[in-house]
């Protein structure tokens, strides 16, 4: 049984979402694929989310990601003995930043710019964006001013956009080139079925790159 078909399983209301899901998954494959990366943006719990998936992709999740033997011999030849050791802990990581870990230029742009407040997503997608990246917007509402604002540089800079949502949608369905819309509407119901969602996505990617 492949993961999507065991997260319907666990999760039989998100059989809704099947579809929605692999397209999703099909859109970060081919970004990876291509050495591209993810950038992720939320807010609350949503911000919690964003963090959790860049964990989750960045380093070993479910199985082992062992550096290749090629690069392993890299680090060595270049220092034995701190090589040997990175060569036995790195872990394989697919590219994710999320977009609120970086305080100092958040404040300062908020400081700076007038009324910046809900521009510090799209000012790090502006900085951080090339085309063939993908910008992961998270909103339970579907309507986060500062992701839908993140949503418009990421259009102009030919990214993919994946929304994940809640029942409703809001904006973020109707201009995401993929929305998962979870099927609750209220806000702690919507982010207790993301994380299911999210976690098998990560598996899938991990599956396709390390398995």
């Amino acid at each position: 049984m492949n993961q999507l078909e065991t997260l319907i399983n666990r999760y039989p209301v998100l059989s809704v979402c099947k579809d929605s899901i692999q397209q999703a998954y099909e859109i970060l494959e081919e970004c990876f694929t291509t050495g591209h990366k993810l950038l992720i943006a939320g807010n609350g719990g949503s911000c919690a989310d964003a963090e959790h998936i860049v964990g989750e992709l960045m380093k070993g999740f479910k199985g082992a990601r062992k550096c290749s033997a090629k690069f392993a011999d890299k680090l060595k030849a270049i220092d034995g003995e701190r090589g040997a050791e990175l060569a036995e802990k790195l872990q394989g990581g697919l590219s994710a930043i999320a977009l609120d870990s970086h305080p100092g230029l958040n404040t300062a742009y908020i400081n700076d710019v007038a009324n910046g407040g809900l521009l510090t997503y799209a000012q790090q997608l502006y900085g951080y964006g090339k085309s063939g990246d993908v910008f992961l917007g998270i909103s339970t509402s579907g309507n986060s001013k500062n992701v839908m604002n993140a949503t418009v540089v990421a259009r102009a800079l030919g990214m993919k956009v994946i929304g994940l949502t809640g029942a409703k949608g809001g904006e973020l369905a109707k201009v995401a080139d993929v929305a998962i819309q979870v099927p609750e509407t209220e806000t702690y119901m919507i982010q207790e079925l993301h994380l299911p969602v999210y976690h098998c996505l990560c598996l899938m990617l991990e599956e396709r790159f390390f398995g």
